[in-house]
């Protein structure tokens, strides 16, 4: 009789996988586990997992993995393993295991808690929603309702969030107090806007945040105005900032200085803006009032030796501090929410960054990083074509009035927005929004 470590999987993307730890190649076969999806075998994504978790060194999940594989139709081996792939950031693999216990235990709200959180991470807030609203009978508002509330929120369905919100008792555990009074203010400011419609007005919603201008392209493939690979332009720097300007306006904002932060994108961009907005840039200090702080990318400046300083300095802004990031991730979100942000990227080169070339030819190559003066580059924004792209035309008009007008709507809730990292990049990628 062959042991159970001799065993290898059939499939043949889990096989992909397993030959891809064959070469250490660890990152390669997670995404191959992504890949065979959720009608994999249970006992073979199991082996799969317990040989990449001893890689890793994740020893609960290699155990709960190795226990999984020797029975994987044993109820406490597939709650074991769902909840250990939570912990260690691979939701996706929790799913298939926490559905099937669910489906054998209907009654189970713990088992019921962390699929919803396997959901939430895996950014599935419709399915979170609905398999929490068919426990309605049993759940009780705190956790559970709260994670209605929330779920029905990140997946646009704004009326089963009021709904949902009005039966809401006030928590008595302290520990609930932020997290019900931050709900109420996404509500309150979706109530703002009437019904929000589009990724501008959601991204507010969700953080408190102003989206400065959207992709022009493939906004009917699912972009809805982010992008995803960007090689970024002076001109779309100076759009970027011609928008923070027409907002600080709106919204009656009157900041006396720009503070520059010390990465070099953000130094870069600080004398730009404060060239754009006609104030001086002074050096950043966390108790500078009436200040616009201006970021290139907050994950950036994360990177830098004082970064993780300056980003937890941010998360209680001086009174009139307004911080303006302008390359804003989405699917990698910062640890502190912007105020107001360019544009949203999944990947980012910057205008000074090393650059993909296409010859004309066809053939590719590198630019090297311009590394002139952050002076210099800095002029070269002020004085660059901001004419905003056209795209491939099948996303909406956003000239500067519709900009404007927007901006005048959100004037009394902007600036009390939710500083803390929100987790999610919005209904716009929900399976539920249309």
């Amino acid at each position: 009789m062959f042991s159970r470590r001799s065993r290898r999987p059939r499939s043949t993307e889990l096989v992909k996988a397993w030959e891809c730890l064959d070469s250490g190649d660890l990152p390669g076969a997670v995404r191959q586990l992504r890949t065979a999806g959720e009608e994999a075998p249970a006992a073979e994504v199991a082996l799969v997992v317990e040989r990449a978790a001893q890689a890793a060194g994740f020893e609960d999940l290699e155990q709960a993995a190795a226990a999984l594989a020797a029975r994987p139709d044993h109820a406490q081996h597939l709650f074991d393993f769902g909840y250990a792939c939570v912990e260690r950031g691979l939701s996706f693999l929790a799913i298939p295991p926490l559905r099937t216990v669910l489906t054998h235990n209907p009654g189970a709200l713990m088992v019921v808690r962390e699929l919803v959180s396997a959901y939430e991470r895996e950014e599935r807030h419709g399915e979170a929603m609905d398999e929490l609203a068919r426990h309605e009978g049993d759940f009780a508002d705190w956790p559970d309702r709260y994670l209605l509330v929330y779920n029905a929120l990140m997946a646009g369905d704004l009326a089963t969030a009021r709904r949902q919100h009005a039966l809401l008792s006030e928590p008595q555990d302290a520990q609930w107090r932020p997290t019900w009074a931050r709900q109420t203010r996404m509500l309150e400011r979706a109530a703002a806007l009437g019904e929000p419609a589009g990724l501008r007005d959601w991204q507010y919603v969700i953080g408190g945040q102003v989206l400065g201008t959207l992709s022009p392209f493939g906004f009917a493939a699912g972009m809805a105005g982010r992008y995803a690979y960007l090689q970024d332009t002076p001109g779309q720097c100076l759009g970027a900032l011609r928008r923070l300007a027409l907002l600080l306006s709106a919204t009656r904002t009157s900041p006396r200085t720009v503070s520059l932060l010390p990465d070099r994108g953000s130094r870069i961009l600080g004398l730009a803006a404060a060239e754009v907005l006609d104030l001086p840039a002074v050096p950043f200090e966390s108790d500078r009032a009436d200040t616009v702080v201006v970021a290139y990318d907050l994950n950036e400046l994360a990177g830098h030796p004082s970064g993780p300083e300056i980003i937890g300095a941010l998360f209680e802004r001086a009174p009139g501090q307004v911080l303006h990031e302008h390359a804003g991730c989405w699917t990698d979100t910062p640890a502190v929410t912007a105020d107001s942000v360019g544009l949203l990227h999944q990947s980012v080169v910057a205008p000074w960054g090393e650059r993909l070339r296409v010859d004309e030819d066809g053939r590719t190559g590198r630019e090297a990083a311009d590394e002139r003066p952050a002076e210099e580059l800095a002029a070269e924004i002020v004085r660059a074509d901001a004419t905003f792209d056209e795209g491939d035309g099948e996303g909406p008009a956003d000239p500067d009035e519709a900009f404007t007008a927007f901006a005048e709507s959100v004037r009394e809730g902007w600036l009390t927005g939710d500083r803390a990292r929100v987790n999610s990049s919005g209904p716009v990628r929900s399976s539920r929004f249309t």
